[in-house]
């Protein structure tokens, strides 16, 4: 369960640069920490106290800083935010995941272990906190009903961004960019009920489950993982999701009881 103490910060962590550019806009106070080679930028966001990081790409920069974040920052919680492939039939450019577990695809210690599961842990499918989740996914119902008003009608133009939906599940984690159509078919066959995949969700909630803090991983769907999946990424990213971004993890601080205290870091 979350900790009963509103003033330690929350974090809010993404692998891309313009999510966390796009969220320390509007942190009007934040002060840069150095550790680990990485940023943690220290304020509040909505009167909470915020810390936000850039986690660099890959699920082994993601581990590090998730401990950064619960060692040195105390934490109370972890939300990671940015891209994904899509998957599931049904998953588009532009749809939000929610992810309800997370699992790393590329963990194979068979026959010692069964396929998937974390050597020594007992586990393969890490359980992402129910009520942060839960407000993610409100968060990102009611910002996806005008996306107009998200992202501007020419992101919603160029995108094809009409109708977008939330969808929630499992999320699947791996070192290596899934863009071909064969990956991507190998996963869904491998993991029928994945809706998406991206480099660092997993890794975070193994980290978050060692130390009992609770996570939550909120995904804006890039591309759909295949032949076509590094086109226009970068643009994507940038005018849509980072706004997407900001949108819900503001949306959710809102609901989290006020602290007027400042997060400290040691």
């Amino acid at each position: 369960m979350m900790s009963s103490s509103v003033h330690a910060p929350v974090a809010v962590v993404a692998a891309m640069h313009e999510e966390l550019s796009a969220l320390l806009a509007q942190m009007p106070d934040e002060q840069r920490v150095r550790a680990a080679g990485r940023d943690f930028w220290v304020g509040h966001l909505h009167g909470q106290p915020v810390v936000a990081v850039l986690s660099r790409i890959g699920k082994v920069a993601a581990a590090v800083t998730a401990t950064v974040l619960l060692e040195r920052f105390g934490v109370r919680a972890i939300v990671f935010t940015g891209v994904a492939g899509g998957l599931a039939p049904d998953v588009e450019v532009g749809d939000v995941v929610v992810a309800t577990q997370l699992l790393q695809h590329d963990l194979d210690a068979s026959p010692i272990f069964p396929k998937y599961e974390v050597p020594l842990m007992g586990l393969s499918r890490f359980a992402a906190d129910a009520a942060v989740s839960d407000a993610l996914a409100a968060a990102a119902e009611a910002a996806l009903r005008d996306p107009v008003a998200l992202v501007g009608q020419a992101a919603v133009d160029e995108f094809g961004l009409r109708s977008p939906k939330v969808h929630r599940g499992l999320l699947v984690s791996g070192d290596r960019f899934v863009s071909t159509a064969a990956e991507s078919d190998a996963l869904r066959r491998s993991l029928p009920d994945a809706l998406a995949v991206e480099m660092e969700g997993a890794a975070v909630a193994q980290a978050c489950h060692d130390y009992g803090v609770p996570f939550a991983a909120v995904r804006t769907i890039s591309d759909r993982a295949d032949d076509a999946a590094h086109g226009d990424f970068a643009r994507f990213v940038a005018e849509v999701a980072s706004r997407y971004s900001l949108a819900l993890a503001s949306a959710w601080l809102a609901t989290l009881p006020s602290s007027s205290e400042a997060p400290a870091a040691t």
